[in-house]
């Protein structure tokens, strides 16, 4: 797969969202937790999986744990070319997976309430005091 190709992909997912940082890295989210980071500049593919897939890949070739947060199963692919393009797409599908489940989920708005005191006194919460 090539960058454009993967861009897609990721955004294919529900509520997956795309957003440059860190210079080059185009990351995907999913309600603000991300799942893969695709660099740019200097072509590489970042994402997260399971520890037996993580033990896997990481013996082969031009894929090893990635700086800062391989600690935490993610992967940094060097070459687009390391897997084979339904591997990518499976692995992604994966990290999508794992970062959906555990994003945060999206409240339904509520009515503001009033505040304890201005219920007690009956009054608005805009209301002025009154001198006693």
């Amino acid at each position: 797969m090539n960058v454009d190709e993967i861009r897609k992909y990721c955004l294919s997912f529900p509520e997956a969202t795309e957003k440059l940082q860190w210079g080059d890295a185009l990351c995907f989210k999913v309600r603000a937790k991300m799942f893969a980071v695709l660099g740019l500049d200097q072509v590489r593919l970042t994402f997260k999986c399971a520890p037996d897939t993580f033990a896997e890949l990481i013996e082969r070739a031009h894929i090893r744990p990635s700086p800062y947060v391989g600690r935490y199963k993610w992967v940094l692919v060097e070459r687009l070319d390391a897997l084979r393009n339904d591997e990518v797409k499976d692995l992604i599908r994966q990290s999508y997976e794992m970062a959906e489940a555990k994003a945060p989920k999206t409240k339904a708005r509520t009515p503001k309430r009033k505040k304890k005191a201005d219920a007690r006194r009956g009054s608005s919460p805009n209301a002025r005091p009154t001198k006693r």
